[in-house]
């Protein structure tokens, strides 16, 4: 299909508002109109659904969406019909969720040619009557969402993904669009190849997170290297992930005993507890949250500064998501590990008993792990090379490998030795076999494929066989050594490899961490954020003056003002509400409900102190709403269903509401009544708010929740709750 910029950007205006778009959407759209087959790999928040909706509604048929989340797809098909507003049936959901009649509805509009997009479950998929039926529709194409499903090696494994394929052919064959916002090229291939689209044109978003710093410590006086990073890091929100329930619980009361406000979570516990404990969290009530990786997920919480990792995680793909979960909201995040390789030994040891198949993979996962914590080399070179993406950097300056540097070798003769001998094993072996033949170690298999008589067998004994790891790691990095995707782990030399055969040159290597001894030297703690120049004094006053105004109005602190208006505020010693308008972050709404307090402090301030304030910064002019906020209001004001407005900024419906909760409670007046009259029964919305109107004594959502009972979702009441704070307050 032939599209011109007019018609493309035509129809993006028409069906979606949008006069642009996001990142790769337009090549991907256009890759898709064509009739080809594409693989997308974007990021939480690059505007995923985008791709292939859109496509959908230009082109002739019908296309198929494979979503595992039932609750997700109806989402999805009420965010379409809220664009196409004068036909319901442009979009439909098929699943267990659906009685006959409506099934029947779905089918009928279907055969009719009115249905452009048509979700399903891959169990839906698999049900013979579905599938006789789907051989009757003309399919524009196939959407697979959340696509690293299908693989063995991706972090959601669902066996009923891998027979799509399968279906696809019996149902008749059309172009393929497979999405996922976390793949490794392990992963990526895996996808590719069960779903026979090797040929498709890969599409990829950037996984550098460049605000956050990370760090790998020897697993020696943990505890205490813990407590005292937290108190060098006062009041600020963190994280620690521990593997086991009973460590979480041990760690939660070490930290209450020495003074730090600190919550278990784990999935052992009662459900009331936990989310008493996260809600404790997020009012910053406690500053830390001891926790499985059962916590963290969807956590409305963008400044936590720090997390801790008690324990190595089983992947470095789980390692990349949790410690995603700081600096959301662009600050500082330090992500600290604690190493050691007897936690890897227990972690092997969890494994035995489980098919030899899962073992293997989930040893493969460990190993690079190992790998990414025995390294001197940038961590974010690392991760970014895990994820099939190269940093070109040759020092982050926000890793401890790139701020304390370990010492160099040249390591020409070492990289020609491992590349010679990957080559004389035939390139059928992975990493430890390579070192063994190195270092002379004669085991039954080297006995078996006679490498011993190899004249580079033992020709490296002189070295250990942690160093040849260092070298093969540093050489996958150079690119001149790669693992094979087909059998993961196995070693192949790149054509850049065989080119440095022909012609080696000199290459500087850095020697790997052994993690034999701590280092308790006050300059370990590192990577803390750099000064902002502001009032430390001042900004310490100011954040308990926010705590204490978020307990008395029953909000988050942050919701009142974030760290950049309170560092701002530190900066410029604002006194009167219009000069704190000029703070980041700070509306006339927002001053004129919540500002006095604190120009009176700061006025407090400045006097006693004597302070000569900065009167050229204060009359500097500062954009006052994020251009998440402006796209927030601009999309309402134009009746944009939230569903889809939360799916274009990478966010969760619960996300999304808590930034037009902080909207609204700035005194912006938004109107989301369209929003409400189409997703909430009328009477149970009039009974909500009388609820507000009446009888609530606070705006506190728990207590709303009791009173209520449980007829009404939290997502419903935190609607109305939306609609009658702006009507009522602003």
């Amino acid at each position: 299909m032939t599209v011109t910029n007019d018609i493309l950007y035509g129809h993006l205006k028409t069906y979606f508002g949008f006069d642009t778009f996001k990142g790769l959407q337009e090549p991907i759209i256009l890759n898709v109109l064509q009739g080809n087959d594409t693989f997308v790999l974007m990021p939480t928040g690059g505007g995923k659904s985008l791709c292939y909706q859109l496509p959908a509604l230009m082109s002739e048929g019908t296309a198929i969406v494979v979503s595992p989340l039932i609750a997700l797809m109806k989402n999805q098909v009420d965010a379409i019909r809220g664009f196409i507003t004068d036909n319901n049936g442009v979009a439909h959901f098929l699943n267990s969720s659906l009685n006959r009649q409506q099934i029947q509805e779905v089918h009928d509009d279907l055969l009719n040619g009115v249905t452009k997009l048509l979700y399903v479950a891959p169990e839906s998929l698999n049900k013979e009557e579905n599938i006789a039926f789907f051989k009757q529709l003309k399919i524009s194409f196939y959407a697979i969402d959340e696509a690293h499903c299908i693989s063995e090696w991706g972090h959601d494994f669902r066996p009923e993904y891998r027979r799509i394929r399968q279906i696809i052919n019996e149902i008749g064959v059309a172009p393929v669009i497979a999405l996922t916002a976390t793949a490794t090229p392990k992963v990526q291939h895996d996808i590719q190849k069960t779903l026979g689209m090797l040929d498709a044109q890969v599409f990829k978003s950037s996984f550098n997170r460049p605000n956050l710093y990370y760090e790998v410590r020897s697993k020696l006086n943990t505890e205490k290297e813990i407590i005292k990073f937290i108190k060098q890091n006062a009041g600020k929100s963190g994280i620690i992930y521990c593997l086991s329930r009973r460590r979480v619980e041990n760690m939660a009361e070490l930290l209450k005993v020495n003074d730090i406000k600190a919550l278990p979570y784990h999935a052992g516990m009662d459900p009331t507890s936990r989310s008493t404990n996260q809600d404790k969290f997020l009012m910053e009530e406690v500053d830390v949250i001891v926790a499985t990786i059962a916590f963290g997920m969807g956590i409305d919480k963008p400044d936590v500064r720090f997390v801790i990792h008690y324990d190595i995680p089983k992947s470095l793909e789980g390692y990349y998501q949790e410690t995603g979960r700081a600096g959301r909201d662009g600050g500082e995040g330090q992500c600290i590990t604690f190493y050691s390789y007897k936690d890897i030994q227990k972690l092997e040891k969890f494994m035995q008993g489980k098919l030899l198949s899962e073992q293997e993979i989930g040893r493969q996962l460990l190993l690079e792990t190992v790998a990414y914590a025995e390294s001197s080399v940038c961590r974010r070179k690392l991760l970014l090379n895990y994820f099939g993406e190269d940093y070109i950097k040759d020092n982050c300056g926000s890793c401890d490998n790139c701020l304390r540097p370990k010492k160099k070798f040249e390591g020409q003769e070492y990289v020609v030795l491992i590349l010679e001998t990957v080559l004389a094993v035939k390139e059928k072996f992975k990493a430890d076999h390579i070192a063994n033949v190195l270092t002379g170690i004669l085991n039954s298999t080297i006995k078996s494929y006679k490498h011993n008589e190899l004249e580079m067998f033992n020709e490296g004994a002189d070295k250990p066989s942690r160093f040849w790891h260092t070298v093969i790691r540093q050489a996958l990095i150079l690119h001149l050594l790669e693992k094979e995707i087909e059998n993961y782990g196995i070693l192949k030399v790149t054509a850049k490899g065989r080119a440095y055969l022909k012609g080696p040159y000199p290459v500087q290597l850095t020697e790997d961490h052994e993690y034999a001894e701590g280092d308790d030297s006050d300059d370990y703690i590192i990577g803390q954020a750099k000064g902002s120049g502001c009032d430390e004094e001042l900004l310490a006053l100011l954040k308990d003056l926010r705590h204490s105004v978020g307990k008395k109005l029953k909000l988050a602190p942050f919701i009142i003002f974030q760290d950049p208006s309170l560092e701002d505020m530190a900066i410029i010693y604002p006194i009167t509400l219009d000069e704190l308008k000029n703070c980041q972050g700070v509306g006339k709404g927002k001053a004129k409900k919540y500002g006095a307090e604190f120009i009176e402090l700061i006025k407090k301030y400045v006097e006693e102190k004597e302070i000569e304030r900065p009167q050229d910064l204060v009359v500097k002019s500062v954009i006052n709403k994020s251009s998440s906020k402006v796209f927030i209001i601009q999309s309402i004001d134009r009746k944009m269903p939230l569903d889809d407005i939360a799916d274009i900024k990478g966010l969760q419906m619960d996300e999304l509401l808590t930034e037009i909760e902080a909207i609204v409670n700035s005194g912006t007046k938004l109107n989301i009544d369209y929003y409400i009259n189409d997703s909430i029964e009328d009477e149970k919305a009039k009974e909500i708010y009388a609820y507000f109107k009446e009888d609530a004594e606070d705006e506190n959502l728990d207590a709303a929740m009791r009173e209520l009972g449980l007829d009404y979702t939290e997502e419903e009441v935190r609607l109305v709750r939306i609609q009658f704070m702006s009507a009522e307050a602003n």
